[in-house]
C-alpha cells in the first residue's frame, strides 16, 4: 500500500515546563521528520488551551521552512472565523515566496477555542450568531485567484505579493459538509479523526464523489488526522498516552491544563463520568508497538481510501515523541517517499 504519512503539530505544553519550549520542541521534531522523509509538517491553530502552544501556526511556518529542506510545511489550519480573509491570503503568498514550493494552507471553519476567545479574536461580537464562512472563504478564494467580479466593492483589492501564488488550499473538518464543499471546489481535504469520535468513511467517500479537477489538485487529495502513540510494547504505549485522555478528560470538563505526567493520569481517580470521556479518547488513539501501529494505521487508511495519514503524537516526554515519529518512520520505511 502506498501510503504517505506526515507531521501534524499542537506544540503541546508539559506540566513543568512552558509554552517557549514546547515551541523550541517543534523545531526540533520538524527537524527530525524532514530528516526521516515525512511528506509535511502542519502547525494548528488553538487558543486558550494551557496544553498547547501552537496558537500561531502562520509565525511557525515560516520558522520550521526555514529549519528544514524538503518536507512541505503548512497550517492544519489556519481558523478562519478567526483572521481576516486578505490577511491569510497576504501571509501566505509571503510565506510562498520565501519558501516556493513547500507551503500548504489547510483551512478551519471553526474558531479552535471556546465563544469568549472567539469573539475576543474576532473583535467584535457582530454576527457571532452567524455562520459567515462560507462569505470568508469565497473572499479568500477571490484574493487568491481570478479576483472579484465587475462591480464588486472588493474588486480593487489585490492580495500582495500579487505575482505570488497561493499555496494550495485543504479544507479541514470532520462532516459531510466540508468533504463535499472540499470536493467540489477541487481542493485538498483533510478529516479531524485525531479528536472527532464520527467515522470518517463517510466523509472521506463524499470528498471524492463530488471531487471536481482543479489547477491545484488534478484528483482527490484526502488526509486522515489520526493521534498516535508508536512505543518499544503495546503496555508502554498505553502507559504514555494516559497523560492526552486525563488532559482530554479536563478540558471537556471546563478545567483545561498542561499534559500531565503519565504516573499523574494513571493515579487519578476518575469518576465514573470522567471515565467514560477518557474512554472515548481512547477510542480515538492509534497506539502500540510499531508492527501493531502501523496494522491499524493501514486498515484505517483503507476503509477510509485515504491517500495519506497525518499524524499528532501529544505525549508527556519531549523525547518520547521524538521516539514514537522514529519508530513510525521505520516501520513504514519502505513505504515512505525517498526511503
Amino acid at each position: 500500500m502506498d501510503l504517505r504519512l506526515s507531521v501534524l503539530d499542537l506544540s503541546p505544553v508539559s506540566s513543568g515546563s512552558n509554552g517557549a519550549q514546547a515551541l523550541r520542541n517543534t523545531l526540533e521534531v520538524a527537524r527530525l521528520a524532514d530528516r526521516l522523509g515525512y511528506e509535511r509538517y502542519w502547525l494548528a491553530e488553538h487558543h486558550n488551551l494551557p496544553s498547547v502552544a501552537s496558537s500561531a501556526p502562520e509565525v511557525m511556518i515560516g520558522h520550521v521552512a526555514s529549519e528544514t529542506s524538503h518536507i512541505r510545511v503548512g497550517a492544519g489550519g489556519i481558523m478562519l472565523p478567526n483572521h481576516a480573509p486578505l490577511r491569510v491570503a497576504e501571509t501566505f503568498r509571503v510565506l510562498e515566496a520565501l519558501h516556493p514550493g513547500r507551503i500548504d494552507l489547510g483551512i478551519g471553519r471553526a474558531p479552535g477555542t471556546d465563544p469568549v476567545t472567539a469573539t475576543v479574536l474576532r473583535r467584535s461580537r457582530d454576527g457571532q450568531g452567524a455562520d459567515d464562512f462560507p462569505q470568508q472563504f469565497s473572499e479568500l478564494l477571490a484574493f487568491s485567484g481570478g479576483g472579484f467580479p465587475e462591480g464588486h466593492p472588493l474588486r480593487s483589492v489585490i492580495a500582495m505579493p500579487s505575482e505570488v501564488r497561493l499555496p494550495p488550499i485543504w479544507l479541514l473538518g470532520s462532516s459531510g459538509y466540508s468533504a463535499r464543499a472540499a470536493g467540489e471546489m477541487g481542493l485538498g481535504y483533510a478529516f479531524a479523526s485525531h479528536f472527532s469520535p464520527a467515522a470518517p468513511a463517510p466523509a472521506m467517500r463524499a470528498y471524492r464523489e463530488s471531487f471536481e479537477p482543479s489547477e491545484n489538485f488534478e484528483r482527490p487529495s484526502a488526509i486522515l488526522a489520526v493521534s498516535v502513540i508508536c512505543a518499544e510494547t503495546n503496555e508502554h504505549a498505553e502507559e504514555l498516552a494516559s497523560s492526552m485522555q486525563l488532559a482530554w478528560v479536563r478540558m471537556r470538563s471546563g478545567n483545561p491544563g498542561p499534559l500531565p505526567s503519565p504516573e499523574e493520569a494513571m493515579a487519578y481517580p476518575y469518576t465514573p463520568a470522567e471515565r467514560r470521556l477518557a474512554d472515548t479518547y481512547r477510542s480515538m488513539q492509534v497506539l502500540g508497538d510499531p508492527r501493531t501501529v502501523r496494522t491499524r494505521i493501514e486498515k484505517l487508511a483503507q476503509h477510509t481510501v485515504a491517500d495519506e495519514v497525518i499524524v499528532t503524537t501529544n505525549v508527556y516526554d519531549h523525547d518520547e515523541r521524538l521516539s514514537s515519529y522514529e519508530r513510525l518512520a521505520e516501520v513504514f520505511k519502505i513505504l515512505m517517499p525517498g526511503k
